[in-house]
């Protein structure tokens, strides 16, 4: 069979006459180079055209392509090959000289010490076919979960951590394209959970009081099929919901039953603020996730999650013992350090160290003329009167390294961010009134 080609003036040829020979020969294009990450594919209707097939030809070829991760199609913008260059991730900078204030990493000192449990978890072995989930922080989680959450019939999945639950719970309700509802700004995990998974971000603006209800109403009305929403410790902003605006939210979401909302409550036991949910009494798929890294440490790698019956039998279905379990050993640790009174006191020592050094730092930079205000979480989130890029390349000839709110943005990327995300509870007052100098210092360099 002769093969048909496509050539145009802005690429290189597609060719083929089935759905398989289009979207191998695009394949083939993407692996030489010929088409880079972002580059656009011609209209479905142009490319029939020209290849002399029918239209459905090519959408059957491109749905290929998308469902593989090659490409991302955008509606009327197109359908661009997929870019999946490196996105920012937390933690410490690597082969840094300067003193990093970006990490959002926890105390090391206000962590647990594991040493005095871990005789107490050492037990028989787990064999295949057991039970996935310890029976003691099974009964020990439902109950500090369910205690928050509207709805009655629950049922408990674990995971290795927030990042995992997030993944497989849109794993299990989504396919590649369907559009999932993330604050913006976001976290940088949250970000890449989506992206790898071939999901569209529609973002939704945050605020003081935490997810907006227009910025929510206009995602359901672009058809997301599920929401993921901060209820406490937004990160980055430190935005944590009020009892007003999660009663808002819920009231926009009882037209939507069916969507899923997934809370990660990942500051839980850290949070000087109490819990408000989005999730209705009436809400049928909902997951509300608790992770332990932010305060028993990021290598004790487990969460929790309450969801309904129907959203926890699909979740144990890609969780079978044997294969993608959750540590019977890290459970019984998991479990022991929650239980145990000393450790929970290093954990209330915890939550109040990182408020009090975040208002503290607050205020430093107010008393230098940067208005700025404490949240929740481990971080800083600070408006400045100036690029905040330009500000930090400023810190950076000072010794400091800052993360700018570039890195978590989703939405309009034209205007640069004006934020930084500090993490600031490691320093002394000498370091913190420094750093605040400095940061002030640059912030008039660069209006300068």
């Amino acid at each position: 069979m002769t093969s048909t080609t496509s050539t145009t003036a802005a690429g290189p040829a597609i060719t083929g006459r089935t759905a398989a020979e289009i979207a191998d020969s695009v394949r083939a294009l993407v692996e030489r180079g010929a088409l880079g990450p972002g580059a656009a594919l011609p209209p479905v209707r142009g490319l029939a055209e020209r290849l002399g097939v029918n239209r459905n030809t090519v959408v059957a070829a491109y749905r290929q392509l998308a469902a593989s991760g090659l490409v991302i199609t955008q509606g009327r913008a197109g359908t661009r090959v997929a870019d999946l260059a490196p996105v920012a991730q937390e933690g410490y900078a690597r082969d840094s000289v300067l003193r990093d204030v970006g990490t959002g990493n926890p105390d090391p000192a206000l962590i647990p010490d594991l040493s005095h449990v871990l005789p107490r978890v050492v037990g028989r072995p787990v064999l295949y076919g057991e039970p996935v989930i310890d029976r003691e922080l099974e009964a020990w989680a439902l109950a500090w979960l369910t205690e928050d959450l509207r709805p009655t019939d629950v049922r408990l999945t674990v995971t290795n951590g927030a990042s995992d639950a997030l993944e497989r719970l849109l794993a299990q309700a989504l396919t590649r394209e369907d559009a999932v509802a993330l604050e913006d700004p976001c976290f940088l995990a949250s970000i890449q959970t989506v992206r790898l998974g071939g999901y569209r971000a529609v973002p939704v603006p945050v605020d003081d009081e935490g997810m907006t209800v227009p910025g929510l109403r206009h995602a359901l009305a672009e058809g997301v099929r599920a929401v993921v929403c901060t209820p406490r410790a937004q990160n980055p902003t430190g935005a944590s919901l009020t009892r007003r605006r999660a009663e808002q939210l819920r009231a926009v979401l009882a037209d939507h039953p069916y969507v899923l909302v997934i809370e990660d409550d990942h500051f839980s036991l850290l949070s000087q603020h109490p819990y408000h949910s989005i999730i209705g009494p009436a809400h049928r798929r909902f997951a509300l996730i608790r992770s332990v890294s932010k305060f028993l440490g990021p290598d004790m790698c487990l969460a929790v999650t309450a969801s309904d019956p129907e959203t926890a039998d699909r979740l144990a279905l890609r969780l079978s013992p044997g294969t993608t379990w959750v540590s019977h050993l890290l459970q019984r640790l998991t479990h022991a350090l929650l239980t145990d009174e000393d450790a929970r006191e290093v954990v209330t020592r915890a939550g109040r160290h990182y408020a009090a050094r975040n208002a503290d730092f607050a205020a430093r930079l107010v008393r230098r003329g940067i208005p700025a205000a404490a949240g929740d979480g481990l971080s800083l989130w600070v408006e400045l009167p100036a690029a905040a890029r330009s500000v930090s390349e400023q810190l950076m000839r000072r010794g400091w390294l800052a993360r700018t709110g570039d890195e978590f943005l989703l939405g309009d990327r034209s205007d640069p961010s004006r934020h930084l995300r500090l993490t600031v509870h490691a320093l002394d007052d000498a370091e913190a009134d420094t750093l605040a100098a400095d940061l002030a210092a640059a912030v008039a360099a660069v209006r300068a």
